[in-house]
């Protein structure tokens, strides 16, 4: 089992980055590769889960320990395999997870890619109660006091500053950026959704 990779970020791609370790390019796959946007070309550490199958060997990258712990926590519900669990992750925070899952929000549970009623059912089903772990740091601020809407509008705007500065890097000027944000902040969407609908929005432009 390979606990975590240290090394240069030297690629992001829609779905994995690329983190080259003594010489080895090794092909990471995360929740929203774009949050490691500010970290290119300069060391990190990410933490793994190592998924082997008969045809196929992949491993998943997590900024923290505690991330990676629920993506092990989804793989155990019946249903959701390792792509689902990383849909779920890179469409909401690990806390607003928790807290769905806690609260039986069935409501919020669909909105993740892959998620449909029963499978919303079956994670509350298999998880709830024993998320205890994370409750002590992700459900609560400074002060102890639980987290609310703010945490999710936080969330929606990190989301949207992260598929800019993708959008920067691929060189696009503030100008440009400028015309398509406003309709971009429409609704919330994870990054990868941002960036399809900001290159569709600039073609109109």
């Amino acid at each position: 089992m390979i606990d975590y990779i240290n090394g240069v970020l030297v690629d992001i791609e829609t779905q994995y980055v690329v983190v080259d370790h003594q010489g080895l390019g090794y092909q990471v796959y995360c929740p929203n590769p774009y949050r490691f946007q500010r970290q290119l070309e300069e060391k990190i550490r990410i933490f793994t889960y190592q998924h082997v199958r008969e045809d196929l060997l992949r491993l998943f990258g997590f900024e923290t320990k505690a991330e990676r712990a629920l993506f092990e926590k989804l793989l155990n519900v019946s249903g959701i395999g390792p792509k689902g669990a990383l849909a779920i992750l890179a469409s909401g925070q690990p806390e607003h997870v928790v807290r769905a899952i806690e609260e039986e929000d069935e409501a919020l549970l669909v909105k993740f890619p892959g998620v449909g009623k029963k499978t919303a059912r079956q994670i509350i089903l298999d998880l709830k109660g024993k998320l205890d772990e994370f409750a002590p740091s992700l459900f609560t601020d400074s002060d102890g006091l639980i987290s609310g809407s703010k945490q999710a509008v936080n969330q929606v705007n990190e989301e949207l500053e992260e598929a800019l500065e993708a959008l920067r890097a691929l060189g696009y000027v503030e100008k440009e950026l400028k015309k398509v944000r406003p309709k971009l902040e429409e609704e919330a969407m994870e990054t990868d959704a941002y960036i399809k609908k900001a290159l569709k929005l600039m073609l109109k432009i």
